[in-house]
Protein backbone atom coordinates (compact mmCIF):
# COMPACT_ATOMS: atom_id res chain seq x y z
CA UNK A 1 0.00 0.00 0.00
CA UNK A 2 3.08 2.52 0.64
CA UNK A 3 2.99 3.22 -3.42
CA UNK A 4 4.66 5.79 -5.18
CA UNK A 5 4.72 7.17 -8.26
CA UNK A 6 1.47 8.52 -7.45
CA UNK A 7 1.86 10.95 -4.65
CA UNK A 8 1.87 14.20 -5.84
CA UNK A 9 -1.43 13.46 -7.24
CA UNK A 10 -4.55 13.60 -4.34
CA UNK A 11 -6.08 10.78 -3.61
CA UNK A 12 -9.67 12.27 -4.05
CA UNK A 13 -9.44 13.23 -8.19
CA UNK A 14 -7.83 10.77 -10.69
CA UNK A 15 -4.20 10.31 -11.09
CA UNK A 16 -4.44 13.37 -14.39
CA UNK A 17 -5.92 15.87 -11.67
CA UNK A 18 -9.50 15.89 -12.81
CA UNK A 19 -12.27 14.73 -11.66
CA UNK A 20 -15.38 11.77 -12.84
CA UNK A 21 -18.24 13.00 -10.82
CA UNK A 22 -20.06 15.96 -10.97
CA UNK A 23 -22.68 18.00 -8.78
CA UNK A 24 -24.71 21.08 -11.18
CA UNK A 25 -21.87 21.08 -13.64
CA UNK A 26 -19.19 22.01 -10.49
CA UNK A 27 -16.56 18.98 -9.66
CA UNK A 28 -17.41 16.54 -7.08
CA UNK A 29 -14.34 14.93 -4.90
CA UNK A 30 -14.47 11.61 -4.89
CA UNK A 31 -12.58 9.73 -1.60
CA UNK A 32 -9.34 7.34 -2.60
CA UNK A 33 -10.59 7.35 -6.26
CA UNK A 34 -13.17 4.48 -5.47
CA UNK A 35 -17.18 4.10 -6.18
CA UNK A 36 -18.63 3.84 -2.29
CA UNK A 37 -22.26 3.58 -2.75
CA UNK A 38 -22.57 4.14 -6.58
CA UNK A 39 -23.77 1.51 -9.21
CA UNK A 40 -20.86 1.99 -11.47
CA UNK A 41 -17.29 3.65 -11.18
CA UNK A 42 -14.50 4.87 -13.27
CA UNK A 43 -10.97 4.28 -11.53
CA UNK A 44 -7.66 3.64 -12.68
CA UNK A 45 -7.07 0.09 -14.30
CA UNK A 46 -4.35 -0.59 -11.73
CA UNK A 47 -7.22 -0.32 -8.59
CA UNK A 48 -8.93 -2.97 -10.36
CA UNK A 49 -8.69 -6.32 -8.99
CA UNK A 50 -10.31 -9.43 -10.60
CA UNK A 51 -12.09 -11.51 -8.38
CA UNK A 52 -13.01 -15.28 -8.61
CA UNK A 53 -17.17 -15.20 -10.08
CA UNK A 54 -18.93 -17.30 -7.60
CA UNK A 55 -17.57 -14.88 -4.86
CA UNK A 56 -20.93 -13.10 -3.57
CA UNK A 57 -20.15 -9.34 -4.39
CA UNK A 58 -21.38 -8.35 -1.09
CA UNK A 59 -18.20 -10.59 0.42
CA UNK A 60 -16.00 -8.63 -2.13
CA UNK A 61 -17.12 -5.57 -0.53
CA UNK A 62 -15.85 -6.03 2.67
CA UNK A 63 -12.56 -8.23 1.60
CA UNK A 64 -12.25 -4.68 -0.29
CA UNK A 65 -11.95 -2.88 3.33
CA UNK A 66 -12.12 -4.51 6.52
CA UNK A 67 -11.15 -7.69 5.42
CA UNK A 68 -8.30 -7.04 4.54
CA UNK A 69 -7.29 -4.16 7.03
CA UNK A 70 -7.62 -6.19 9.43
CA UNK A 71 -6.36 -10.22 8.24
CA UNK A 72 -3.28 -8.36 6.76
CA UNK A 73 -2.62 -6.48 9.97
CA UNK A 74 -2.10 -9.97 11.68
CA UNK A 75 -0.88 -12.39 8.89
CA UNK A 76 1.09 -9.61 6.62
CA UNK A 77 2.09 -6.96 9.22
CA UNK A 78 2.48 -8.43 12.41
CA UNK A 79 3.15 -11.85 11.61
CA UNK A 80 1.65 -13.17 14.42
CA UNK A 81 2.97 -16.70 14.53
CA UNK A 82 0.76 -20.35 15.67
CA UNK A 83 0.93 -20.42 19.62
CA UNK A 84 0.88 -16.43 19.92
CA UNK A 85 -1.49 -14.41 22.60
CA UNK A 86 -3.08 -11.48 20.81
CA UNK A 87 -4.99 -8.95 22.38
CA UNK A 88 -7.71 -6.38 19.96
CA UNK A 89 -8.88 -3.29 21.09
CA UNK A 90 -11.72 -2.30 19.25
CA UNK A 91 -14.22 -4.95 18.39
CA UNK A 92 -16.15 -3.47 15.08
CA UNK A 93 -15.79 -4.37 11.45
CA UNK A 94 -11.90 -4.18 10.91
CA UNK A 95 -11.71 -5.85 15.14
CA UNK A 96 -13.35 -8.57 14.05
CA UNK A 97 -11.10 -9.26 10.96
CA UNK A 98 -8.28 -8.72 13.24
CA UNK A 99 -10.12 -11.36 15.42
CA UNK A 100 -10.28 -13.72 12.14
CA UNK A 101 -6.64 -13.13 11.43
CA UNK A 102 -5.19 -14.16 15.24
CA UNK A 103 -7.07 -17.04 14.80
CA UNK A 104 -6.37 -18.00 11.11
CA UNK A 105 -2.58 -17.31 12.59
CA UNK A 106 -3.21 -20.05 14.96
CA UNK A 107 -2.75 -17.47 18.31
CA UNK A 108 -3.13 -19.71 21.40
CA UNK A 109 -4.77 -16.54 23.24
CA UNK A 110 -7.19 -14.10 21.56
CA UNK A 111 -8.30 -11.66 23.83
CA UNK A 112 -10.63 -9.21 22.67
CA UNK A 113 -11.60 -5.57 24.39
CA UNK A 114 -14.44 -3.05 23.56
CA UNK A 115 -17.04 -1.37 25.57
CA UNK A 116 -19.93 -2.73 24.16
CA UNK A 117 -21.00 -6.34 25.48
CA UNK A 118 -22.76 -7.09 22.02
CA UNK A 119 -19.78 -6.55 20.33
CA UNK A 120 -17.63 -8.86 22.11
CA UNK A 121 -19.96 -11.61 22.13
CA UNK A 122 -19.48 -11.15 18.20
CA UNK A 123 -16.40 -11.79 18.86
CA UNK A 124 -16.17 -14.87 20.65
CA UNK A 125 -18.13 -16.14 17.29
CA UNK A 126 -14.97 -15.39 15.81
CA UNK A 127 -12.16 -16.71 17.55
CA UNK A 128 -11.67 -14.62 20.76
CA UNK A 129 -10.83 -16.77 23.75
CA UNK A 130 -11.28 -14.31 26.13
CA UNK A 131 -13.05 -10.90 26.19
CA UNK A 132 -12.57 -7.72 28.23
CA UNK A 133 -15.02 -4.61 28.71
CA UNK A 134 -13.10 -2.04 28.86
CA UNK A 135 -15.58 -0.21 30.98
CA UNK A 136 -15.17 -2.81 34.25
CA UNK A 137 -11.96 -2.40 35.15
CA UNK A 138 -7.92 -1.57 34.06
CA UNK A 139 -7.31 -3.70 30.38
CA UNK A 140 -4.00 -3.71 31.22
CA UNK A 141 -4.11 -5.41 34.04
CA UNK A 142 -7.05 -7.64 33.01
CA UNK A 143 -4.47 -8.93 29.99
CA UNK A 144 -1.67 -9.37 32.48
CA UNK A 145 -4.17 -11.61 34.50
CA UNK A 146 -4.79 -14.03 31.30
CA UNK A 147 -1.23 -13.99 30.48
CA UNK A 148 1.03 -14.79 33.00
CA UNK A 149 1.82 -11.56 34.54
CA UNK A 150 3.43 -11.29 31.05
CA UNK A 151 0.91 -9.09 28.46
CA UNK A 152 0.29 -10.73 24.88
CA UNK A 153 2.83 -11.08 22.60
CA UNK A 154 1.04 -8.82 19.78
CA UNK A 155 -1.52 -6.21 20.30
CA UNK A 156 -3.63 -4.54 17.72
CA UNK A 157 -5.54 -1.05 18.30
CA UNK A 158 -8.27 -0.88 15.79
CA UNK A 159 -9.72 2.19 17.47
CA UNK A 160 -7.02 5.20 17.05
CA UNK A 161 -7.23 6.86 19.97
CA UNK A 162 -4.36 7.84 22.33
CA UNK A 163 -5.97 6.34 25.27
CA UNK A 164 -6.20 2.75 23.59
CA UNK A 165 -2.78 3.19 21.60
CA UNK A 166 -1.07 3.40 25.33
CA UNK A 167 -3.48 0.58 26.47
CA UNK A 168 -1.71 -1.59 23.58
CA UNK A 169 1.91 -0.71 23.94
CA UNK A 170 1.05 -1.18 27.78
CA UNK A 171 -0.61 -4.59 27.36
CA UNK A 172 2.32 -6.26 25.05
CA UNK A 173 5.08 -8.21 26.82
CA UNK A 174 8.31 -7.88 26.84
CA UNK A 175 9.81 -8.15 23.28
CA UNK A 176 6.11 -7.66 21.94
CA UNK A 177 4.98 -5.29 19.90
CA UNK A 178 2.14 -3.20 19.39
CA UNK A 179 0.19 -2.53 15.97
CA UNK A 180 -1.82 0.60 15.16
CA UNK A 181 -4.70 -0.24 13.02
CA UNK A 182 -7.14 2.24 13.56
CA UNK A 183 -7.12 5.72 11.66
CA UNK A 184 -6.40 8.37 14.29
CA UNK A 185 -7.60 12.08 13.79
CA UNK A 186 -4.50 14.16 12.46
CA UNK A 187 -4.58 16.40 16.00
CA UNK A 188 -4.40 12.71 18.45
CA UNK A 189 -0.76 12.46 20.45
CA UNK A 190 -0.10 9.93 22.00
CA UNK A 191 2.59 10.47 25.09
CA UNK A 192 4.77 7.02 24.70
CA UNK A 193 7.26 6.44 27.40
CA UNK A 194 10.42 5.79 25.69
CA UNK A 195 12.01 3.99 28.90
CA UNK A 196 9.37 1.63 28.71
CA UNK A 197 10.19 0.63 25.16
CA UNK A 198 14.01 0.71 25.54
CA UNK A 199 13.80 -1.64 28.74
CA UNK A 200 11.17 -3.77 27.61
CA UNK A 201 12.46 -4.10 24.29
CA UNK A 202 8.99 -3.33 22.99
CA UNK A 203 7.92 -2.05 19.49
CA UNK A 204 5.57 -0.13 18.23
CA UNK A 205 4.39 0.23 14.49
CA UNK A 206 1.44 1.30 12.64
CA UNK A 207 -0.39 -0.56 9.22
CA UNK A 208 -2.15 1.12 6.75
CA UNK A 209 -5.08 -1.02 5.48
CA UNK A 210 -3.53 -4.18 7.09
CA UNK A 211 -0.04 -3.64 4.39
CA UNK A 212 -1.70 -5.72 1.98
CA UNK A 213 -1.10 -5.86 -1.47
CA UNK A 214 -4.44 -5.69 -3.42
CA UNK A 215 -3.34 -7.66 -6.58
CA UNK A 216 -2.32 -10.49 -4.37
CA UNK A 217 -4.27 -10.73 -1.25
CA UNK A 218 -7.70 -10.22 -2.48
CA UNK A 219 -7.80 -13.32 -4.63
CA UNK A 220 -6.20 -15.44 -1.25
CA UNK A 221 -8.67 -13.61 0.63
CA UNK A 222 -11.41 -14.71 -1.80
CA UNK A 223 -10.12 -17.98 -1.97
CA UNK A 224 -10.17 -18.33 2.19
CA UNK A 225 -13.86 -17.17 2.31
CA UNK A 226 -14.78 -19.17 -0.21
CA UNK A 227 -13.18 -22.45 1.35
CA UNK A 228 -14.17 -21.10 4.44
CA UNK A 229 -11.97 -20.48 6.12
CA UNK A 230 -12.81 -16.74 6.85
CA UNK A 231 -16.43 -16.13 8.05
CA UNK A 232 -17.84 -13.53 6.06
CA UNK A 233 -21.23 -14.07 6.06
CA UNK A 234 -21.89 -13.51 10.07
CA UNK A 235 -19.77 -9.98 9.08
CA UNK A 236 -22.53 -8.26 7.49
CA UNK A 237 -25.55 -7.66 10.05
CA UNK A 238 -27.53 -6.41 7.18
CA UNK A 239 -28.20 -5.42 3.52
CA UNK A 240 -30.22 -2.45 2.55
CA UNK A 241 -31.49 -1.10 -0.61
CA UNK A 242 -30.00 2.13 -2.05
CA UNK A 243 -32.64 4.46 -0.26
CA UNK A 244 -32.16 2.60 3.36
CA UNK A 245 -28.72 4.03 3.27
CA UNK A 246 -29.33 7.23 6.06
CA UNK A 247 -31.17 4.04 8.35
CA UNK A 248 -27.51 1.97 7.76
CA UNK A 249 -25.22 4.87 9.27
CA UNK A 250 -27.91 5.61 11.94
CA UNK A 251 -27.59 1.47 13.12
CA UNK A 252 -23.81 1.42 12.34
CA UNK A 253 -23.25 4.42 14.74
CA UNK A 254 -26.02 3.43 17.59
CA UNK A 255 -22.92 0.08 17.52
CA UNK A 256 -25.99 -2.65 17.04
CA UNK A 257 -24.34 -3.73 13.52
CA UNK A 258 -20.79 -5.22 12.78
CA UNK A 259 -21.41 -4.40 9.10
CA UNK A 260 -24.12 -3.05 6.57
CA UNK A 261 -24.00 -3.95 2.62
CA UNK A 262 -25.98 -1.94 0.01
CA UNK A 263 -27.60 -4.84 -2.45
CA UNK A 264 -28.14 -3.25 -5.85
CA UNK A 265 -29.74 -6.10 -7.27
Amino acid sequence: MLCVGHNDTPRWVMHDGTTRVKLNGEPVNQMARIGTFSEFVVCPAEQAIRIREDLPFTHAAIIGCSVATGVGAVIRHARVAAGESVLVIGCGGVGLNVVQGARLAGARTIIACDLLDNKLAYAKTFGATHTINAKLGDVVKQVQALTDGLGVDAAFDAIGGEATTLQALDAVAPGGRAVLVGIPAFAVRARISPSNMVWAEKTISGTYYGSVRPDVDFPILADLDMNKKLNLDDLISRTYKFEEINEGFRLLVSGSVARGVIAFD
